[in-house]
């Protein structure tokens, strides 16, 4: 799976190699220099805990996509808006104030 993470504009692509057993602490160190860069603070926002879920839905569309992608758009997450884009992408978008803003989107491998 690839996990685009844009702040302010600036985007970054992150490979995820084993989506079953992600490599969060390196993700998320990708991310939080990404975010330090742009002056942005994110440790408001749970993307520790928001990226599992997003590979849950997208991993679950291998038995008949939209139905867990859309059902977790559909639950929510946090103080996250999330969008079901077709082909299984998953988008996360958090307003950080002052104009700034974090988007993850996830995209599958398959």
């Amino acid at each position: 799976m690839v996990l685009d993470v844009i702040v302010n504009d600036s985007p970054i692509s992150i490979q995820i190699e084993d989506p079953f057993h992600p490599d969060l602490d390196t993700i998320m160190g990708q991310i939080e220099k990404a975010a330090s860069s742009h002056e942005v603070d994110i440790s408001s926002l749970d993307i520790r805990e928001l990226i599992p879920k997003m590979i849950e839905g997208i991993a679950g569309c291998e038995r008949g996509c939209p139905a867990n992608a859309k059902g977790f758009v559909a639950r929510g997450f946090k103080s996250f808006t999330l969008r079901y884009i077709e082909g299984g992408i998953l988008s996360a978008h958090a307003s950080m104030g002052d104009g700034k803003a974090v988007v993850l989107k996830m995209f599958p491998d398959f």
